[in-house]
């Protein structure tokens, strides 16, 4: 009896106890910092529970105790340690923890990609993110960087400055559309470009195939470029300067400072010039004797380029009205010789295009603006100017001697001075319904009105007429979200254009589309996706109006629409600590009506927008990659996609057409990329570090003109099959503080082709310099 007493006590002792203790444990909250912006998933140790931060940085627990022993680690940061944190100092104050960047965990994320890349790559779109800061002590542009990427072919008609498409899981040209953080490029001009951006202007580069989320506000029909800069509050200084073959010259510069208040001023500048004097091969017309040389190696003498941009951009971060707030200007100028016409055959010596940008900017971003409402809004206006110059009535031959020809230039003698005023607004709204559910709504409006005058012949201007199209695309999409296991998105899209050519009637377009796109995750490093849209797209005003260059004016066009379909999965494992493995594979389906794509015109001097009833797409990408430790990165891709045409009549033919069920002509169908880097850490010093890598870009021969159409000899020709060799070499010093770099592309000294047989460089060779600092804010 007496022991049960005893018992009974201890066992209501030390339910007081508990008691007492569950009323003295307190919740408490933190936040994990890198230059003021939260550190996605990092993993908080207190007293031996471990907790994994949210995306922005963001943790919190419950704790009896008055102090802790705090750890956090995080891939690319140095392991912080708070020993002894006393909670009474936190009870409404969050514990913020600052970290450090780790020179050596960064080399390591190199490797394996930002938390950040991989999250966009998680995504249930067929979407492919590129680390762009892997690149910053290289001399590529975003173009470069897109070509290394599966199911993606850059297609350029020369050199530095020379007109570039993109050529997308079968689709090319304004089938896809380019963004600057979620801002439609459409209207920055030609100094801004995807062949003249440098790199280091970018944090990542996101690629959408296919199906395009509705908050980037677009018509593309075919995929989608994202160039995500980073606008982080921070003060840095980013400078680099490359020498290279044919006298080319890159600088850029990128630079912030932000203060405690959150102000903040952001700037961007780049410079690209080159003669590009690199010798082709090619066909030799003697303009005096008409006399006709095949397979002559020249150089070319009428193609420099140079183009100068500046973005400046100034306002406040992290405040109770605005997360971001920026009102900025773009600026830019460029000038570009034009040596060939749309065939190598048209060789012109002294056409060119002055241009200019002149646009100023807003951005704002705001989360939670009640609370589960996110609000992003941007706007701009172009006012820049363009000039075409053509006075010399001259026909050149490729050795740089010419014929006077009369009163009619080199194409058509003028100088016509134009204002492509283009102005954009867009506004995306996302609001949290619940935890697993989102809607969201996204609207952009942009303009065209090109205004100009011949300066040379001001009679001409008495038959001047403003060309102005005006274009709207609203999207709607509700989403549902089991984080890490499932996500599904449904949406649709109304678009709305209205077109005036000249002084005819303008004509005025609506159409409705709409999609989805789900993903599912069978292990947590194994997703499989699906994605389908019936998309739209309107005549871009370029092809409507033609670019006054090489590519002619169509006022017929018919907006075209597809059914696009993408099957994918993707899966990372790792065999012990030191060996890595990814996987990523494609499956695509288009069918396309009134499908629009180039051609040649009746002279075959430009290119002209055309429909076509019907276009069928099946292909495949597959992307692959290994890495050990840092040591070493080995990858490649491979992409085929087949495009068949399917107008079975047209005019000219009775009966079926003889190029019903052909391959499309001049679009690459087979191509890919290897890659392979190796790293030496502390190589000749502690914190430096060697890298050298070699790449190789693939490409399969395909028709230039209809298979069924002419004879093996003379018009059934083809562009051959190619491969380019690149090498690069960077030396890093003081944790990339100072970096050198060496490269030296097609090695071999390659014909490369991509644009009707408009050859590329040969081989060439750069060095690079870059200088980087930055200091983090406590």
């Amino acid at each position: 009896m007496q022991n049960s007493k005893i018992i009974l006590t201890i066992g209501m002792s030390l339910c007081v106890f508990n008691s007492i203790a569950q009323n003295n444990t307190k919740s408490y909250s933190g936040q994990v910092l890198s230059a003021t912006e939260g550190v996605p998933f990092a993993t908080v140790k207190i007293d031996g529970q471990i907790i994994r931060a949210d995306k922005s940085g963001n943790f919190s627990f419950t704790n009896s105790k008055s102090t802790v022993d705090i750890q956090i680690t995080a891939v690319g940061k140095t392991t912080v340690n708070r020993p002894q944190v006393i909670l009474s100092n936190h009870l409404t104050i969050p514990i913020i923890i600052e970290m450090q960047d780790d020179s050596r965990d960064i080399n390591e994320v190199e490797v394996m990609g930002l938390t950040k890349v991989k999250e966009i790559n998680r995504q249930a779109y067929n979407v492919t993110a590129i680390d762009a800061t892997k690149l910053y002590n290289s001399t590529l542009n975003i173009a470069d960087a897109l070509d290394k990427v599966a199911g993606v072919r850059v297609r350029e008609s020369g050199g530095v400055g020379s007109n570039t498409s993109l050529t997308l899981n079968g689709f090319s040209g304004s089938h896809i559309r380019f963004f600057l953080d979620g801002i439609p490029m459409d209207n920055f001009g030609t100094s801004f470009q995807i062949n003249n951006i440098p790199i280091n202007l970018a944090e990542r580069v996101e690629v959408y195939k296919g199906v395009v989320p509705i908050w980037l506000g677009s018509d593309a029909l075919g995929g989608a470029v994202n160039i995500v800069t980073s606008t982080k509050p921070r003060t840095f200084l980013d400078a680099s300067y490359s020498y290279g073959s044919f006298n080319t010259h890159r600088t850029a510069i990128n630079a912030g400072i932000t203060n405690k208040n959150g102000f903040m001023v952001l700037l961007n500048a780049y410079q690209n010039y080159s003669n590009n004097d690199y010798t082709v091969t090619t066909m030799f017309s003697d303009p005096n004797t008409w006399g006709i040389e095949e397979n002559v190696k020249v150089k070319r003498f009428h193609d420099k380029y140079h183009n100068e941009a500046l973005v400046a951009q100034v306002g406040v971060s992290n405040k109770s009205y605005a997360d971001k707030l920026l009102l900025g200007i773009t600026l830019g100028e460029n000038y570009k010789e034009i040596q060939t016409g749309a065939r190598m055959v048209s060789v012109f010596g002294g056409w060119h295009r002055r241009g200019s940008t002149i646009m100023p900017t807003l951005k704002y971003q705001k989360n939670n603006l009640i609370k589960g409402l996110d609000v992003t809004l941007n706007a701009n206006f172009n006012l820049g100017t363009e000039k075409n110059i053509d006075t010399l009535n001259r026909r050149y031959d490729w050795y740089g001697n010419y014929k006077e020809t009369g009163v009619n230039g080199e194409r058509s003698r003028q100088v016509y001075v134009y204002k492509n005023n283009e102005g954009l607004a867009s506004l995306a709204i996302n609001y949290k319904l619940s935890d697993r559910q989102s809607l969201a709504l996204s609207n952009v409006a942009t303009t065209f009105n090109r205004k100009g005058e011949d300066e040379l012949n001001p009679q001409n201007n008495n038959y001047e007429h403003g060309q102005r199209s005006i274009k709207n695309v609203m999207g709607l999409g509700y989403s549902y979200d089991v984080k890490d296991h499932w996500s599904t998105t449904v949406f649709g899209k109304m678009i709305t254009q209205n077109n005036k050519l000249d002084v005819a009637e303008a004509t005025s377009l609506t159409r409705f589309g709409y999609g989805m796109a789900s993903t599912y995750f069978l292990q947590s490093d194994l997703q499989v996706k699906a994605s389908y849209e019936m998309t739209n797209r309107m005549p871009t005003s370029y092809e409507i109006f033609g670019d006054l260059e090489n590519q002619e004016a169509n006022g017929n066009l018919k907006p075209e629409r597809s059914h696009n379909i993408n099957l994918g999965a993707m899966y990372g494992w790792k065999q012990g600590d030191d060996h890595r493995f990814s996987v990523a594979g494609n499956l695509i389906y288009r069918y396309s009506f009134d499908f629009i794509y180039n051609r040649l015109n009746n002279n075959q001097s430009k290119l002209v927008a055309d429909n076509r009833d019907g276009v069928s797409t099946r292909g495949w990408d597959l992307d692959a990659h290994y890495s050990y430790k840092s040591f070493l990165n080995f990858g490649g891709s491979l992409t085929y996609q087949y495009l068949q045409n399917k107008q079975k009549y047209e005019e000219g033919y009775t009966g079926v057409s003889p190029v019903y069920n052909d391959q499309m002509p001049n679009i690459p169908y087979l191509f890919g990329n290897a890659n392979v880097a190796v790293s030496f850490f502390d190589f000749s010093g502690k914190s430096n570090k060697l890298t050298v890598g070699y790449n190789l870009l693939y490409l399969h021969d395909f028709w230039l003109y209809w298979p069924s159409r002419g004879s093996a000899s003379d018009d059934k020709k083809q562009v051959p099959k190619q491969f380019s060799h690149d090498v690069n070499i960077v030396y890093s010093l003081g944790s990339g503080k100072y970096n050198i770099g060496f490269e030296g592309r097609n090695l071999g000294n390659a014909n490369l082709y991509d644009n009707f047989s408009l050859q590329k460089p040969g081989r060439s060779f750069a060095v690079n310099l870059r200088y980087y600092f930055q200091r983090n804010h406590q």
